[in-house]
Order: C-alpha cells, then sequence, then structure tokens
C-alpha cells in the first residue's frame, strides 16, 4: 500500500494523468514504483539525449512534446503515442524500432537494442516521472479542454447591458465615453466639419452617392435632420448590402477551373438588400441566412437568404475519390464563413488540429460541422399565389407546371425538401459527419453530433437551443437550432454576435473598426481601442430589439462623427493611429462608391434595382448589381481593391496604383460619364457659372476664386487645342475635359 500510494504521489506531483481506475493492472503501483527508478536510473538521461531537442526543448515536432508525463501521454496531432503500461500499442516503439515511419531519432542511427528494451519495459510500467525532464516545466494547456480562464478573454465575455437610449442621448453617450479616455491624453474632438462637408459625409456613407445640388441646399442648414431620410432610402440598403456581401464572399459563380454560373444567385443579394432597408433586426437577418428555410419555407425572401450558406466555391467536376474530400470542403465553407463572418472567430482553423491560439477544440469544429450534414446548394422556383398573393411553393407536375416567366428561380441552400429543385449544385452529401484526424477523411474517429464552441456552451445547454422540426419536414432543424445558439445572448455566442456587428457598423463610418481586424475578435486579432464604447453599442443594439439603423443615427448624429478631418500635428504625434478618435481622417471611397458616384454627378445613373446583374462596364446600374463571377471579376473595381470572393472579408485595403488613374483618365466609361457631366451644364453661357455648378455637383461646394481661374485657363487652353483640330464641337469637348479632370481629384473618390 505504502509503495502505491508513493507511486502515486510521485505521479501526481509530476503532473501525471493515470488511466481510468479500470484499465489499470493489478500490480500497477509495483511496476509504477519500478517505472520510476528506471526513468531516474535509464530513461531520462536516454529522452534528454537523443528526443528532449525536437520534443520539449526547441521545438514540439508534430506537436509531440515529452518534457512532462502529461504532455509525454497526451500524443501529438495524430494521437496517442505512448499508452502507459502497454509498449505493444505505443508509437514510440515503433518508431525507435524503426518499423514505422518516421524513424526516430531522425537522420541518426537506430537506438542500441538495450536502450530500447528499458523504454519498452518503462512504459509497460506505466511510464512514469519522478520530474520534468526540464526543470520547473509545467504541463502545456490541453487545447482540447476550454477552461473558465479561457473563457476571461474580452471577447467571450458576458454583456452588461443598458437601457436603451434616443438617437440624440446615445450620441451625446458615444462622446462621453470616448472624451473620458481621451482627457488622460490631453485631447478632445476636431472642430466640427463645415455643414456641406458633413452632408456629403453622411449621403456617401450613407448611400454611396454625393448629394444633388438641390438636396444639399435643403439640408444644409441642419445636416443631422437629413439622416432618417437617408437611412430611410432605397439608396441605403444598396450601399450597405456591399459591404456585408464582402463579409458573406457573395459571387454568381462556382469558382474553380469551370467556374460555372449560379445564374440564381442573385437573390441572395437582393434579399440583403431589402433586409438592410426594411431595418430587419440583425438576429433575424442571421437566423434567415443560417435557416431561412426552416424558419419560413414558404417565403422566398427567407429561402432567398440561405444563400449566405451556398455562396462560396465550390468544384463542379470531381473524381469519384475526391466526393468525400470535397464534401467536408464544402461544409467547412460554410462553417468558417459563419465563424468569421458572425462571430470574428477562426473556426476554420481548428479543422485539422486544435486552434493554436483561441479555445477552439478540433471536437467542437467537428460538432458545429455535422450542422451542416445534409445542407447543400440547390436551385428552386417558386411561384407568387395570384389569388391570395401569399408565396406559396408547389411541386411541378408534367401537366400543370406553371410558365417559367411566371416563376421566381432562386439558388439557396437547402437539405433535400426542395420546393420544386431544378438542379442541385451541391452535390452530394453523406448521412453523417465524423470526427477527422487531421482534417482526413481517410482517418475517422467515430461520428460528431451536433455542438457548439465550449467557451459559450456548457454541458446541458444543447437542449436550451433545440429545435425539431415537425412531422414529416424534409430538414433536420440542426441549422435552426445553430441559429438560436449563435443570437442567444444569455447562454449563447448572441453577445459576440453583437459585438461584431456593430464594429462593423463603426468601422464603415469611421474607416476603422473599435476592432481594426474585423473578422479576428481572437488572440491573433487587434484588441479593441474602447472596450467600453463596443460592448455599450452591442448592448443598445440588443435594447433597441437588434435593430441596426437606430445604432447608425446614434453614430452620425455624434461629435466624433461630426468633426472635421483639419490637422493637428499634436493630436497625431499622442495618437498616430487615431485609436481615441479624437479626429477624422478622409476615407477614400471603394470602387463601387465612386463608379456609383460619377454616374449619378453625370446624371445618367439608372436607379433600377433588384433582378440580374451584368459584368458589363458600360451598364449605368448602380455597381452592386454587377454580376460577380470569380474568373472574371470587374476590371475597374480589381483595381480599387475589391477582394476576391473566396473567403469572408472583413475589411478591404486601400492602395494607390497607377490603374486607378489610368482607368479615370483612359476608359471609355469614365469619358462619356465625363462628357453627361458638361451637358448638364452645357446651357450656361458663362464659363466661370459653368464651373461653379460642376463644383457644386461634384464636391457639394463653391470653387474658390484660384480653381476658377485656373479651370478657366484649362477650358481655354483645351478650346484652342480642338479649335486648331478643326473640331466643330471644341468648346464642348474642352468642358468634357475638364469635367474628366474633376472626376479624378482626390476630393471626388475620398470623403472628408
Amino acid at each position: 500500500m505504502r509503495d502505491h500510494l508513493f507511486a502515486l504521489s510521485i505521479c501526481l506531483t509530476a503532473g501525471a494523468v493515470l488511466p481510468a481506475a479500470e484499465t489499470l493492472p493489478a500490480d500497477h503501483a509495483q511496476r509504477m514504483t519500478r517505472g520510476i527508478e528506471t526513468f531516474q536510473k535509464d530513461i531520462a538521461p536516454l529522452l534528454k539525449a537523443h528526443c528532449l531537442k525536437c520534443h520539449g526543448a526547441d521545438a514540439t515536432k508534430g506537436d509531440f512534446d515529452i518534457a512532462t508525463r502529461v504532455d509525454l501521454l497526451r500524443g501529438s496531432h495524430n494521437g496517442p503515442v505512448v499508452v502507459a503500461f502497454d509498449a505493444a500499442k505505443s508509437v514510440l516503439i515503433e518508431v525507435v524500432n524503426h518499423a514505422k515511419e518516421p524513424n526516430m531519432p531522425k537522420d541518426k542511427p537506430k537506438l542500441p537494442a538495450d536502450a530500447i528494451s528499458k523504454l519498452t519495459s518503462w512504459i509497460n510500467d506505466g511510464a512514469p516521472y519522478a520530474e520534468p525532464l526540464i526543470a520547473g516545466r509545467k504541463p502545456k494547456r490541453d487545447p482540447s479542454k476550454v477552461t473558465d480562464e479561457d473563457r476571461q478573454w474580452w471577447s467571450f465575455l458576458p454583456l452588461k447591458m443598458a437601457k436603451p437610449l434616443s438617437a440624440t442621448q446615445g450620441a451625446a453617450k458615444i462622446d462621453e465615453m470616448l472624451l473620458a479616455k481621451a482627457k488622460a491624453k490631453g485631447l478632445t474632438f476636431n472642430p466640427p466639419a463645415e455643414p456641406a462637408t458633413l452632408v456629403r459625409r453622411m449621403y456617401l456613407d450613407l448611400t454611396g452617392i454625393p448629394p444633388t445640388p438641390e438636396e444639399l441646399q435643403s439640408t444644409i442648414k441642419n445636416p443631422a435632420s437629413n439622416i432618417q431620410k437617408l437611412l430611410d432610402s432605397a439608396r441605403f440598403g444598396e450601399r450597405w448590402a456591399r459591404h456585408w456581401l464582402d463579409v458573406a464572399r457573395f459571387a454568381e459563380s462556382t469558382g474553380f477551373e469551370q467556374d460555372y454560373d449560379r445564374p440564381f444567385a442573385f437573390h441572395y443579394r437582393d434579399f440583403v438588400i431589402k433586409a438592410l432597408n426594411s431595418d430587419m433586426p440583425y438576429d433575424q437577418f442571421v437566423k434567415w441566412q443560417l435557416a431561412g428555410d426552416e424558419y419560413e419555407p414558404t417565403n422566398p425572401l427567407a429561402l432567398a437568404a440561405t444563400g449566405f450558406l451556398g455562396a462560396g466555391v465550390f468544384p463542379s467536376q470531381i473524381t469519384a475519390n475526391e466526393v468525400e474530400r470535397t464534401r467536408y470542403d464544402a461544409m467547412d465553407d460554410m462553417l468558417s464563413t459563419t465563424g468569421a463572418g458572425l462571430l470574428g472567430l477562426s473556426v476554420g482553423c481548428a479543422r485539422c488540429h486544435d486552434n493554436k491560439y483561441d479555445p477552439i477544440p478540433a471536437r467542437d469544429y467537428y460538432q458545429m460541422l455535422s450542422t451542416f450534414t445534409t445542407t447543400t446548394r440547390m436551385n428552386v422556383d417558386v411561384w407568387p399565389d395570384k389569388v391570395t398573393s401569399a408565396i406559396t411553393t408547389k411541386k411541378a407536375k408534367d401537366k400543370d407546371t406553371p410558365p417559367q416567366k411566371d416563376a421566381t428561380r432562386m439558388m439557396i441552400c437547402g437539405e433535400g425538401y426542395d420546393p420544386i429543385v431544378m438542379h442541385t449544385q451541391g452535390g452530394p452529401f453523406f448521412d453523417q459527419t465524423f470526427f477527422l484526424k487531421r482534417g482526413n477523411p481517410d482517418l475517422k474517429d467515430g461520428e460528431a453530433k451536433q455542438g457548439f464552441l465550449q467557451i459559450f456552451a456548457r454541458p446541458g445547454d444543447e437542449k436550451r437551443w433545440q429545435w425539431s422540426p415537425p412531422e414529416g419536414a424534409k430538414y433536420s432543424g440542426r441549422r435552426r437550432t445553430l441559429s438560436n445558439w449563435i443570437t442567444d445572448v444569455d447562454r449563447g455566442a448572441g453577445a459576440l454576435l453583437a459585438r461584431v456587428i456593430v464594429n462593423r457598423l463603426w468601422q464603415h463610418h469611421f474607416g476603422t473598426g473599435i476592432v481594426s481586424t474585423p473578422n479576428d475578435f481572437g488572440k491573433t486579432g487587434n484588441a479593441p481601442t474602447q472596450p467600453a464604447l463596443l460592448d455599450w453599442l452591442a448592448s443598445q443594439l440588443i435594447a433597441n430589439g437588434w435593430k441596426m439603423k437606430p445604432i447608425h443615427q446614434m453614430i452620425l448624429l455624434s461629435k466624433a462623427y461630426q468633426q472635421s478631418t483639419q490637422r493637428d500635428a499634436a493630436k497625431e504625434a499622442a495618437d498616430p493611429a487615431n485609436e481615441l478618435f479624437m479626429y477624422r481622417k478622409p476615407q477614400r471611397l471603394e470602387g463601387e462608391a465612386i463608379r456609383d458616384s460619377m454616374l449619378a454627378v453625370s446624371g445618367v445613373l439608372d436607379e433600377t434595382m433588384f433582378g440580374p446583374g451584368t459584368r458589363d462596364e458600360n451598364s449605368k446600374r448602380r455597381s452592386i448589381y454587377f454580376n460577380i463571377k470569380r474568373s472574371q471579376l470587374i476590371g475597374s473595381m480589381v483595381a480599387f481593391d475589391a477582394p476576391e470572393p473566396l473567403v469572408s472579408q472583413g475589411a478591404r485595403p486601400t492602395t494607390t496604383v497607377a490603374p486607378q488613374a489610368l482607368i479615370l483618365m483612359n476608359s471609355p466609361q469614365a469619358r462619356v460619364w465625363a462628357e453627361s457631366l458638361a451637358k448638364r451644364v452645357s446651357d450656361v453661357s458663362d464659363v466661370g457659372q459653368r464651373i461653379k455648378d460642376v463644383y457644386l455637383i461634384c464636391f457639394s461646394r463653391a470653387p474658390r476664386a484660384d480653381e476658377i481661374t485656373s479651370g478657366k485657363a484649362f477650358i481655354e487652353s483645351q478650346r484652342s487645342s480642338y479649335e486648331a483640330e478643326k473640331k466643330s464641337n471644341a468648346e464642348a469637348l474642352a468642358m468634357a475635359d475638364y469635367c474628366q479632370v474633376l472626376l479624378g481629384l482626390n476630393e471626388f473618390v475620398y470623403v472628408n
């Protein structure tokens, strides 16, 4: 008995983990005592001489660490390496015997037979340690276990809920919280922007096109009064949907070599626009994108929302032996986009191993992945019921299938319940999802049942979110269950969900988020510069019924938003990254907003909404209606940093490269728009007045005296040149040249 207690105490003080009681041999105490003697005399020197450098000291090759017994028995990413009391099942003995790759020690002669024999005996005796091989070393944290300490990371903490405030009160609260932190550095806000500048800023932020001279004059005395009008504008959804489509990696083709078109994917884009314009509560916005068909299977808008899951790349031509791997790739795309886009977490990094930085074990990944076990992409047809005007779905029959022109066909994600499946693009699915070692479908490790991230779920919580479909339904209910968990503020991931989206709103209004890594709220991302403000905004979102427009209002009414871009060397030195938001930085418009603004000021913008898009750059519709084919992206948009829609994109880079200037100078579209802008003022005889009118249209301000003088000189020079070439329309050409110059100025493509 004394020997047993001695062996047990040695193991525990060395940080060991003993096998379960039923697996211990009857004489395990004696074995452990003998094993400790062997460890001290032979094994510790052997391991230090031949193994420790690569597996514990300088590196941990293959994730296998032998510095402590806990780490030794945990094994590597490929599974157990040493099985206590059973050397015959221990991979370590195979590799040191050179009976299995990789041979160990690597690139060195095989260990002497006597050494291997002692190692074998020691493992059969339980592989006990008398002490760590490295003095003071403690066992590494088991990444497959989530602890209360892990839950203390800032983005995993619960929110302190606040009562809902009005937009004006909320704006004052934003300013109060920002100033409280800035006062420590003796900083305060910049003076407010000029009213005309502020009006233009609001229009470009909320609608993506500048105000007309009439709109400018009607609101210039009180810019704040215009906010609700802009939020109610149909243009608002078109502007902000583009931001979300980056997050959703939206495109209308499958990608890869064939890159087949998805001709009905545009319904998802239209859903986003409609949802944002109607101020659909964000929790519903999320729920429908994950499981709209399980919430409202007869509502085309809810069906279209599920295009979020199916928007990713998918190979259309695969061999038989690639089917299973491709299926796991497709599910990974859905889960990774859900993790990064909705929660700001790199959940997909746990596909092959426990996440190295965030508490997301591989088992959590596969349990969440099983949500999408039977989810596939499909094209469906739905018909409006002409009698009741209610949207219904009907099974197609040979004789009474309605004409195609009466149908709305859309691409959705579903589970085979098909409202009239015309073509399935998602490929075959399997009835089960398995835990995979190293993400390899050939290395299955048991079936994965649906579960959620341990950082937001405790044992027994699953019943809280579980939703079972009605009898006869052809969907599993798993995606709706996931949506319940992800929007649950009290026990699920709802607090993080709210933090991530309000950060995105702040980011697009200020140019950078409170968290500057909007898709990464984990340990590899940047910490929030204003954590209290971020949490308060998240609590306001929830308190206001998850409505996002009130958050927009609060932000735009704040002094922080309305301040000028005036340079202040002292402020920039004290806060070079503007983390305190005590001044505004000019922001360059995205390619879509630049093009849309050019269409708008030239007077040729086609405001037709929704429906199939086009890849014709001569189109006069807004840029959000470009058809996004992955292998044929719109060149002018790519030049202005539109991302490749392969994975969720939280933020776009802002580059300055020659092709941008060349597009504005040389593209036929830019020339046509410049000519159209010139025609808008062609009935004005005075050149100086024409210049004033064009400045007001393009920049929402009057030109300075020197700008009028230089403008007149430029127009006269160009007119004379054209007349020398015997051009009959020299005056019109000169004015078009001048308009094209203005469209290429920084002031036009930047928001001040």
